[in-house]
C-alpha cells in the first residue's frame, strides 16, 4: 500500500526553514522495509511520521528533518548507513532498528560518538546492563519484558511444562530468558532455529514427542507466520495450548494467518485497545491515515518521534550541546500511547505490561483483546547491572 504521509511529511519539511531556525534538525532512522520483516520497519516508520504530520513536519514545535534507509536486517549495512548519517549528514539522532543483531553492531559505536540513538523496537540485555550509555535510550522495551509477563502468566494458569521455540540471535536467546525468569514450571525442551527459517516440520515432530502442555515461542514476523499456520496445520493446537510475545501476533500479521492464531495468548506493553485519551487518539489516527490497525511497533514510532519532540521543544532545537537535551529525554515529558510511562537509571521504559488474546470480530476479522494487566511499572532485570 502506498504511503499517504510520505508524500506529505517530505513536502513538509522542505517548507519548514521559517519561525527563526535556520534548518531543520535531522534525524536518521536506520530500519528494515524488506525481506519477509519489511513491514515491522514499514509501520515503525508509519508511526513516527504520523506524529510528524501532526505537527506538519515538525515535533515539539521544531522542524525536523526525517531520513530513512533499509538495513536489509543486515548488520554490516546498518552501520554503514549510521557511518554515513553521522559522517556525512552531520545527525546527532538515531532511531528505528529492528532486529537486535543489527542494534548491536551500530549501538555501541554510534553512542561512543556522540549520538544519540532511541530504540524504537529492539532491546538487547546487553545495552540495558553493563552496556549501557548516557547516549542511549529505549523507547520500547527491554526484550525480555513481553515474555516475561507470559511466564508469569502461565505459571499462575498452571501448566506443569512449556516447549520453548525461538530463532538463534540475541534477541531470541533474550526472549526464552525473559519467559525462563517467571515461569516456575518445567521446561521440556528448549530449541533455537535458524533466523528466518520458513520451515518448522521438524520442530513440530519434536514437540509432538515431547508432548508438553504448552509451547511458548517467540518467531517475529513472516517467521511466526509460518510457524502459526503449521502449528495449526499439524492439530497440535487442538491438544497444546500456544503462548508468545505481542511480535507474533500484531495486527498485520494476524491478517496473514487467521483462524490459526485464534484464542492464542500473547504479551505486550501496548495494544490498540488500551483505555487512554493518548492511544485512543493515536489509533483514530493512524487508522484514518494508513486505513488498517497500528501494530505494536506503530505505536513505538510515534512514542519515540513525540518523546524526541518534547525534548526538542525544551532545548529549542539546540543540539550543540547533547547534554540538556538527554536530560529532557530522561525526563519522558510526553502523553505516551501506553499510558504509564518513565525511565529507569539504564534509560530503559518503566511500565505496564499486559496479556492479550487473539479474537475474531463481528467482521471476520482477527485482533488483539487485552484480558488482564499482569506488572505495573516493571523495571527490566539488567538495570542492576547499568553503572550510569
Amino acid at each position: 500500500m502506498k504511503n499517504p504521509l510520505i508524500t506529505f511529511v517530505f513536502v513538509g519539511l522542505l517548507l519548514s526553514f521559517h519561525n527563526g531556525f535556520a534548518e531543520p534538525v535531522k534525524i536518521g532512522m536506520i530500519t528494515t522495509l524488506s525481506t519477509k520483516a519489511g513491514y515491522l520497519g514499514e509501520d515503525i516508520r508509519d508511526g513516527f511520521m504520523l506524529a510528524m504530520s501532526q505537527e506538519n513536519g515538525k515535533l515539539g514545535g521544531i522542524p525536523v528533518e526525517l531520513l530513512v534507509e533499509d538495513d536489509d536486517a543486515k548488520p554490516e549495512k546498518g552501520k554503514q548507513i549510521a557511518d554515513r548519517y553521522i559522517v556525512k549528514d552531520g545527525i546527532k539522532i538515531l532511531t528505528g532498528i529492528v532486529f537486535s543483531n543489527v542494534a548491536m553492531a551500530v549501538v555501541p559505536k554510534v553512542v561512543r560518538e556522540n549520538v544519540v540513538y532511541l530504540s524504537a523496537n529492539a532491546g538487547p540485555s546487553k545495552l540495558a546492563g553493563d552496556g549501557c550509555s548516557e547516549n542511549y535510550f529505549s523507547v520500547s522495551y527491554q526484550n525480555d519484558n513481553l515474555d516475561e509477563v507470559v511466564g508469569q502468566y502461565v505459571t499462575k494458569v498452571g501448566h506443569k511444562n512449556v516447549y520453548l521455540v525461538a530463532p538463534n540471535y540475541p534477541a531470541g536467546k533474550d526472549h526464552l530468558a525473559g519467559f525462563k525468569r517467571y515461569y516456575k514450571g518445567a521446561i521440556t525442551g528448549e530449541v533455537y532455529t535458524k533466523l528466518g527459517q520458513a520451515d518448522y516440520a521438524a520442530e513440530i515432530a519434536a514437540i509432538r514427542a515431547a508432548k508438553p502442555e504448552a509451547v511458548f515461542f517467540f518467531l517475529p514476523g513472516g517467521m511466526g507466520i509460518n510457524f502459526l499456520k503449521q502449528f495449526s496445520q499439524s492439530g497440535l493446537n487442538q491438544t497444546i495450548a500456544l503462548y508468545g510475545p505481542a511480535f507474533s501476533f500484531d495486527e498485520r500479521l494476524l491478517k496473514a494467518v487467521g483462524p490459526a492464531a485464534l484464542g492464542v495468548k500473547n504479551g505486550s506493553q501496548w495494544s490498540h485497545d488500551l483505555d487512554n485519551a493518548a492511544n485512543k487518539q493515536f489509533v483514530a489516527a493512524f487508522r484514518q491515515a494508513y486505513g488498517r490497525t497500528p501494530t505494536l511497533y506503530a505505536s513505538q514510532g510515534y512514542d519515540t518521534a513525540r518523546l524526541i519532540g518534547s525534548a526538542l521543544q525544551a532545548v529549542e532545537g539546540k543540539l550543540d550541546d547533547l547534554g540538556p537535551f538527554k536530560t529532557a529525554l530522561k525526563a519522558a515529558h510526553f502523553d505516551s500511547v501506553r499510558g504509564n510511562f518513565s525511565f529507569g537509571k539504564n534509560q530503559h521504559p518503566v511500565q505496564d505490561l499486559y496479556i492479550r488474546e487473539v479474537v475474531k470480530t463481528a467482521d471476520g476479522e482477527y485482533t488483539n483483546r487485552t484480558i488482564e494487566k499482569v506488572f505495573e511499572n516493571h523495571v527490566d532485570a539488567y538495570a542492576a547491572e547499568c553503572k550510569m
